[in-house]
């Protein structure tokens, strides 16, 4: 049995999963397994997997996409190792990772969970020093302490400052919830790190940067933000918060997933589910809120238009 059991779900990523893959092999911590659990890529990444010799390496494919979340279930399933850590498939771990972070774990029995910081990278490999300061102070990183996180629900949940892809599990803490709930397809992460807070499970937080996070034109797009922002809404509704500072976030962060989701909807043609979901979340902005409901009583042509040019002009 490996001590650390890696999954890297892919789809479509040949160009990008070998740098992925070799941050594995890497490692000074040798003492692993990866799981590269393949969505139903339609490029060459099995061709690429048929590459590597390491037995180390275990490679499942899914004839047809099952989702984002499933997939990432099938390969957390197949993990044996006490350890485990998911992180996608343009991403990279630095050579120290499992090291550093596993060997807190060794020393503490209680800790379920060892987070870190990160670097930003391009599509160029490159890393992007404002960038990443930028990440690391915007997500609450620069100001958390090192150690057991005493409030986790709260830097989870409000300041969002773990990111899955840097943090190192005990397999069993992940054990305990049943890992990512099925057929998400975004916010499973968050999901998941706020579940574990409920659960009183215990997070360390290591300021070290041991990840490297790429930033590329495929996570923009109005294509992309819809499903993401029914996802946040979906994620949003699974909870309900006792302490009042956390639940009055919620109904915040609720209002303004409604509220834009709404504008995205109205844009696309989807009229009245628009303007039943901007309704939901006006109090997040008013002014928006009437735009969007102004606009939403144009043709659909002219409505497109007068969106993006809202935009250019802000």
């Amino acid at each position: 049995m490996p001590k650390i059991s890696i999954c890297i779900p892919t789809f479509n990523r040949a160009h990008l999963l070998p740098f992925a893959i070799e941050s594995v092999v890497e490692q000074t911590e040798q003492d692993w397994e990866l799981i590269v659990c393949d969505d139903g890529s339609s490029d060459r990444t099995p061709e690429l997997l048929a590459t590597y010799l390491d037995t180390r390496i275990h490679y499942i494919r899914h004839p047809k996409n099952i989702g984002k979340s499933n997939n990432m279930r099938s390969g957390f399933e197949a993990a044996t190792g006490a350890y485990f850590i998911k992180f996608d498939d343009d991403d990279r771990l630095t050579p120290n990772f499992l090291s550093q972070t596993s060997q807190i774990l060794d020393r503490s029995p209680t800790l379920d969970f060892v987070g870190t910081d990160h670097w930003i990278i391009d599509s160029h490999h490159q890393r992007d020093e404002a960038a990443t300061e930028q990440n690391s102070q915007q997500w609450g990183r620069t100001n958390l302490p090192t150690g057991v996180v005493a409030n986790l629900l709260e830097v989870v949940f409000v300041n969002q400052s773990f990111q899955i892809g840097a943090t190192l599990f005990r397999r069993q803490a992940l054990l305990d919830l049943g890992y990512m709930r099925p057929n998400i397809q975004n916010c499973e992460d968050n999901d998941l790190l706020v579940r574990l807070a409920i659960a009183h499970k215990q997070g360390y937080y290591l300021p070290q940067r041991l990840m490297e996070y790429r930033v590329h034109p495929e996570q923009q797009g109005i294509d992309r933000a819809i499903p993401y922002l029914k996802d946040k809404l979906k994620y949003l509704q699974n909870f309900q918060f006792e302490q009042e500072p956390l639940e009055k976030v919620r109904r915040s962060r609720l209002a303004e997933t409604q509220l834009l989701l709404g504008l995205r909807l109205i844009e696309k043609g989807e009229t009245q589910v628009g303007r039943d979901l901007v309704s939901a979340g006006r109090s997040a902005s008013t002014s928006k809120a009437l735009t969007g409901m102004a606009l939403s009583v144009l043709p659909l042509g002219v409505r497109s238009r007068a969106f993006n040019l809202i935009r250019q002009t802000r």
